[in-house]
């Protein structure tokens, strides 16, 4: 059955946004990230920029809201939340930029 739901393509667009440009939000990387050299914490900021291997499997709401990517050999994960201005709470319209902050939180995928 098709998502009744108009809003998906509008969140779909802000969060590509928002990953390729970091514009819009914040970005928080864990702990195992945060231990990496620079140069491989580059490398992965890089290739979350880039992702765009989002299918009906792994993005089901259409969101592109969490993705994976490897880098030397390890799974690191990629996920977007939706908080409402002040971050304090979930954002009640993931389609209006106006009411939403953006969070993109990096990690290990075995830090998950």
């Amino acid at each position: 059955m098709p998502d009744s739901n108009p809003k998906p393509p509008a969140i779909q667009r802000l969060n590509d946004e928002f990953r390729r440009s970091g514009a819009g939000g914040r970005i928080m990387v864990t702990a195992g990230i945060n231990a990496l050299p620079p140069p491989d914490q580059l490398a992965i900021v890089k290739a979350v920029q880039s992702f765009n291997a989002f299918s009906a499997v792994n993005d089901p709401h259409g969101e592109h809201d969490f993705g994976s990517v490897e880098h030397n050999g390890e799974k690191v994960f990629f996920k977007i939340d939706y908080y409402d201005e002040t971050l304090t709470a979930g954002s009640e319209d993931p389609a209006d930029p106006k009411r939403t902050a953006r969070v993109l939180t990096i990690m290990l995928a075995h830090e998950y």
